[in-house]
């Protein structure tokens, strides 16, 4: 996929995510060596965004298991087509093979496993999944095929590029960890928040993103429920040239504070912090 980091971090860059050193050559080592990325760090640090980036740039399928809890094989991996066997039943006398190709349903695992096509796999949030889908995932990740009983085993057709992401809501299991590559993505420096704002909205003049970039790095620093992410940054730019306004003087912060905060208690304490007028 990549001939070396340089690489990663150049093709990264055409299609908009300004990649560093410690990310290129995470993706770079992660394809040559066909193993699983897992990405760990806050929520709205450029997690997922980095597997639909590195999609982008490489021309591969895209196929995304999100993950929530509750979250079961049948969703996960394979389930069969239940209704259409009972018809295949009702219909025939014949001692037809109901457990059969015919009757399968594919889920986004077996999906990339089977597609013949460049694939990445990205399996988002695995933290927020029950540890039980962990070990649906061990198979997947060590010898990229999977099991079914009544087919037998399913290799990949074409490894996919996989990548898993955690919010680190919780610990994942030493044996899932094994499997893959560790990368730790944290907020990025003012600077370079500042440069993902002028490539996402190259509109914006490079002062008012660095403003943007450092009252949101402010932000970050105090002790709020959930602190602004990367996206929502670009929101913020975005929502500035929407109104006009070419400085984010203390009236825009106050008036556009919805857009970076989502919890009226982060806003007071961001409203009392910054010394801002909640008028």
């Amino acid at each position: 996929m990549f001939d070396s980091p340089a690489e990663v971090t150049e093709r990264l860059a055409a299609v908009d995510y300004l990649s560093d050193d410690a990310i290129s050559t995470s993706v770079f080592l992660a394809a040559a060596l066909g193993k699983p990325l897992l990405v760990e760090g806050p929520a709205g640090v450029g997690k997922t965004q980095l597997a639909k980036a590195v999609a982008q740039t490489t021309g591969a399928g895209l196929v995304r298991l999100q993950c929530y809890e509750g979250l079961d094989e049948a969703r996960a991996l394979y389930e069969w087509n239940y209704k259409k066997q009972l018809l295949r039943i009702q219909a025939t006398s014949a001692d037809d093979d109901i457990f059969s190709e015919e009757f399968l349903l594919e889920r986004p695992l077996l999906k990339a496993i089977r597609s013949a096509e460049p694939t990445v796999l990205l399996i988002d949030e695995t933290d927020k999944a029950d540890v039980e889908v962990e070990g649906l995932l061990l198979e997947l990740l060590s010898d990229f095929q999977i099991t079914i009983p009544e087919l037998g085993t399913i290799a990949a057709t074409r490894r996919p590029f996989v990548v898993l992401t955690s919010n680190a809501t919780r610990e994942l299991s030493e044996a899932l960890k094994r499997r893959c590559l560790y990368l730790h993505i944290e907020y990025p420096t003012p600077e370079r928040e500042r440069d993902i704002v002028l490539a996402q909205v190259p509109s914006i003049r490079a002062d008012l993103a660095e403003q943007l970039a450092r009252t949101v790095a402010t932000m970050r620093a105090l002790e709020l429920k959930k602190a602004p992410s990367v996206a929502e940054t670009v929101d913020w730019a975005n929502t500035l040239l929407a109104l006009g306004r070419d400085e984010l003087d203390e009236a825009t912060v106050a008036g556009t504070l919805g857009v970076v905060l989502k919890h009226a208690s982060d806003q007071a304490r961001a409203i009392k912090e910054l010394g801002l007028s909640d008028a």
